[in-house]
Order: C-alpha cells, then sequence, then structure tokens
C-alpha cells in the first residue's frame, strides 16, 4: 500500500484523494529505490503508472529539504509536448497540497511565459530537450543546481534526434546528481547511453525487453494499399467501436486519411508534430471528451497520449521501427481494461510485420 512508503503525509492524502490505494508494480518497486537517492533505470510498459513512480519520491525529497532560492533542482525530460504536458499534471496533481512550484517548457509556443515562469522562481522543471536548450543558451534558465535528473521514454528522445541536446544539457548540471532512466522499451543504444550517465543504477524490468500488455488483442489484415481505406471505413462502421485511435507513419498521410474519413461522414482530427500545439491539445481534448471518434496520429503522438478506457488502436500503416508498435498498442489495454490492436499489413510491409512478430516473440493472428 502506498501508505507503506516513507512519504511525506501531504503526498499520501493527495494519493488517497485520487481513489489510489496499491502502488502498481513499477510504483512499488522504484520509489523506495529513489527514496534512497540511488541511480536507476527502469523498463515499464506504457500505462503502468511510470509518472508516478518517479514523481511522488522526487516531490518527497523536494520538500523535505526546501530551498530558499527557488532554483531549479529537478528536471524531467521528455521526447514530446504531449508526454510533458501529461506528466507536468501528474505534477501538479500529486503536489496539490505541497509548496511546489514546477514549469512546463516545450516549443510550437511563445517562449515569454516560460522565461516568465523561471525568472520568478521553479523547484522542478519538465521540459522537451530544444526548447530548453534555447532558454540555456539565451540563459534564461540555471540548471547548475538540479539535484535530480529523470530521462523519460529515452530511447524515443534518440529516435527523435535528440541526443545532442540531451548531452549539451546534461553538460550543464552538476555532476553529483540522482539520474533515473524510465522507459517502455531500452535499446542498445538506450543502454548505452544509461551506462554514461547512471552511477551504479539499480536496474528494474517490469515486463519483458519490448514485450505489450497482455490486455490487448492482435489482429493482423493482409490488404493492398487501395484496400485500406475501405476496410477502415467498414471497421470503423462497428457501432461498438465508440472511438479509434489511427496510426500512420507521415504527417502527409495522416492529414490525407483524417479529410477522407471525414468526408465518409466520421468526426475525425489529426495529431502530428506540424501541427500548432494549440490544435494539438485541443484535437487531444476532443477525442478525450469523446467529441471525435477517430484521431489520426503519427509516431511522435504514440507517446504521451494518456487516454483512458481506449478500446481500439489501428495501425494503418506498420512502423519503420519494431519497437513503436509496442507504444502504439500502448495506448489501449490500459488500467485492466482490455482492447484491441488492428494491423493492415501491405504487400510491402510483410518484412515489417515478420520484424514485429521476431521482437514479440509470436506469430500476430490473421482476421479471418
Amino acid at each position: 500500500m502506498f501508505k507503506d512508503f516513507a512519504l511525506r503525509p501531504q503526498l499520501l492524502q493527495a494519493v488517497a484523494e485520487l481513489g489510489y490505494v496499491n502502488p502498481t508494480p513499477i510504483q512499488k518497486r522504484a520509489i523506495p529505490v529513489v527514496l534512497e537517492g540511488r541511480d536507476l533505470m527502469a523498463a515499464a510498459q506504457t500505462g503502468t503508472g511510470k509518472t508516478a513512480a518517479f514523481a511522488l519520491p522526487i516531490l518527497d525529497r523536494l520538500t523535505k529539504s526546501p530551498s530558499l532560492q527557488r532554483s531549479p533542482r529537478a528536471l524531467i525530460l521528455v521526447p514530446t509536448r504531449e508526454l510533458a504536458t501529461q506528466v507536468s499534471e501528474c505534477f501538479g496533481v500529486l503536489a496539490r497540497h505541497l509548496p511546489v512550484r514546477s514549469t512546463l517548457i516545450f516549443g510550437g509556443v511563445s517562449p515569454r511565459p516560460q522565461i516568465e515562469a523561471l525568472s520568478r522562481g521553479v523547484d522542478l522543471i519538465v521540459a522537451t530537450p530544444g526548447r530548453l536548450l534555447d532558454h540555456l543558451q539565451t540563459r534564461s534558465v540555471d540548471l547548475s543546481r538540479i539535484e535530480m535528473l529523470v530521462l523519460d521514454e529515452a530511447d524515443r528522445m534518440l529516435d527523435m534526434g535528440f541526443i545532442r541536446p540531451i548531452r549539451k544539457l546534461i553538460g550543464a548540471l552538476p555532476a553529483k546528481r540522482q539520474s533515473l532512466m524510465f522507459s517502455a522499451t531500452f535499446s542498445d543504444d538506450i543502454r548505452s547511453l544509461a551506462r554514461s550517465l547512471l552511477r551504479d543504477p539499480v536496474t528494474i524490468d517490469i515486463s519483458p525487453r519490448n514485450s505489450p500488455t497482455t490486455l490487448v488483442d492482435h489482429q493482423v489484415y493482409h490488404v493492398d494499399s487501395a484496400g485500406k481505406h475501405p476496410l477502415l471505413r467498414r471497421l470503423l462502421s462497428d457501432e461498438d467501436i465508440k472511438q479509434s485511435l489511427v496510426f500512420t507513419r507521415t504527417k502527409h498521410g495522416a492529414n490525407r486519411l483524417a479529410e477522407r474519413l471525414a468526408r465518409d461522414g466520421l468526426s475525425c482530427l489529426a495529431i502530428h508534430g506540424n501541427k500548432s500545439q494549440a490544435a494539438r491539445t485541443r484535437a487531444l481534448s476532443d477525442f478525450k471528451q469523446g467529441r471525435v471518434r477517430v484521431l489520426v496520429a503519427t509516431d511522435i503522438a504514440a507517446r504521451g497520449l494518456d487516454i483512458s478506457e481506449l478500446p481500439h488502436v489501428v495501425n494503418f500503416e506498420l512502423p519503420h521501427v519494431p519497437e513503436d508498435y509496442v507504444h502504439r498498442i500502448g495506448r489501449t489495454g490500459r488500467a485492466g481494461s482490455r482492447g484491441r490492436a488492428v494491423s493492415f499489413v501491405s504487400r510491402d510491409e510483410r518484412d515489417r510485420l515478420r520484424a514485429i512478430e521476431k521482437m514479440l516473440g509470436r506469430p500476430i493472428p490473421v482476421a479471418a
């Protein structure tokens, strides 16, 4: 139970108000390690409560030894704006009874409010690497007093080309700090990065490497490229499918598919990196509230989309990287609810399917 952890009463109160009693496996194993001040490398499936696993002990440590200077002492780096928003919201809810100031930093919006928040003083920063590096280079942020660093979804940050900004940011941090890595998967490149950043880390692997949740039913449709849109339209005509998250490989493909589905009479929006932050936030909010039935997304949105009880995910196109299959289908089958993941596979995608099945260690059933 959460009350078994040596956490401050205000944190336990916030957890109780959220209705949580028993920690998830990653929380049960990670929280004591982080409270001890140890470095940590943790792999767990998406939707297992990773954010609270580091947020609770970080908030506990920040408030047990408060600083009067209001210089940032904890830094959480994430790959996407959506995940940054989700992580920041989690910290806000858990810290509702604590005098902790935090700020959210990412690109696609005006930097002025971020600069003003930093100038007023904060204890904690949640940021994407690119925009935070901009602030560092213009000296609007001081990272010299960071005590705790978290790389969340670090493998995705490398996939997105953030390794150089990350190394520059880490170069501005004190050598003496606590460093944590949390991710659904750890590639060989990530494990190499961990060896260079973490000091004698505790390693936690809640699930087999690149293993998806067992709550998802997988299915493959073999269909040529021209037949994918009609097949998707037919599947979505099933009234039992209340909502569906559909993945494409490219931004242009996401826009084109969303437009075609809208012409079919389906309430549909696209979300990807070229959309403004306001448009992305609005689309995600409309989807969460049920005002939009279909959300078409690229892989950049596969991390950080926290949608409870999403029953249906469609891989309209298979991802380039097999590991991204896990992150895509990780949007469903969360919090104990079953989900369904459907993949459309054309002839030129069969090599990608074989790579995914090899990673999973089993074939994916073919639809009759």
